[in-house]
């Protein structure tokens, strides 16, 4: 991998154009920008991407190339106990250089979920197609996208992790993204539930709010579960809600 610094922009400085505008830290990154959502996000938007994204194309794919190589350091070495320092000798770049896109392990570490997150939804479109997605009911989102998450070694552990972060302190990047994350998943869940009670498919006397952010409850509660005992059946005891919502 190169360790030449992006043009116009200065390594020894990561903090310099974040801080100097709004948008800082939480710009939206090219490849985002018209990126889908996913079964994750339930069909809403994302968080807006964390960290430095780069002002020129050679930023942004080494962006890519940092954190595609930071999933493949995690899902060896697991994420617990590692500087930034460390994590960046094992990618293969400095510590500067590192710096140069993301401030702090925290701020990295909710891009590698986020990259890692985004990475298996795209896949699942490749395979599947996008009418894979729009044909799901709101039980089917959640219950498709926690199993996923199985498939991808370390991928609940970071993002358990990383939830446990964001409740420590009243602002960082774990907290930012996840409240936001959080708000986009109950949001989107709460549209499809309405359209499935339009479509006859779920009771109508529940509230689709509140019944969202139960579904986003038992998902994030079964997984944790599954952690500790991997003989959960994470995707079967997701679908009871769907025979709980039945008309």
């Amino acid at each position: 991998m190169s360790t030449d610094d992006e043009p116009a922009e200065d390594p020894a400085n990561p903090a310099a154009s974040s801080a100097s505008s709004p948008a800082g830290d939480l710009a939206i990154p090219a490849d985002d920008a018209a990126g889908p959502a996913g079964p994750s996000a339930a069909g809403t938007a994302r968080p807006r991407g964390i960290g430095r994204q780069g002002s020129y194309s050679k930023g942004i794919a080494r962006r890519q190339e940092i954190l595609d190589r930071a999933i493949e350091v995690f899902r060896d070495r697991g994420a617990d106990g590692t500087s930034l320092r460390r994590i960046a000798e094992a990618i293969g770049v400095s510590h500067g250089a590192l710096l140069h896109y993301f401030s702090s392990r925290e701020e990295l570490l909710v891009a590698v979920y986020e990259h890692a997150e985004r990475r298996r939804d795209l896949d699942r479109l490749e395979r599947e197609g996008p009418s894979a997605l729009d044909d799901e009911r709101a039980v089917e989102v959640m219950a498709n996208a926690a199993l996923a998450n199985l498939e991808v070694p370390g991928l609940v552990q970071l993002y358990s992790t990383l939830v446990a972060t964001s409740l420590e302190s009243e602002r960082g990047p774990a907290k930012e993204f996840f409240t936001a994350r959080f708000e986009n998943v109950r949001g989107g869940l709460a549209t499809r539930l309405r359209e499935d009670q339009a479509a006859g498919r779920v009771r109508g006397d529940v509230d689709p709010e509140q019944m969202a952010a139960l579904i986003v409850a038992a998902s994030d509660g079964l997984q944790i579960q599954w952690l500790l005992e991997p003989s959960i059946q994470l995707q079967r005891t997701l679908e009871l809600f769907a025979v709980l919502l039945e008309p």
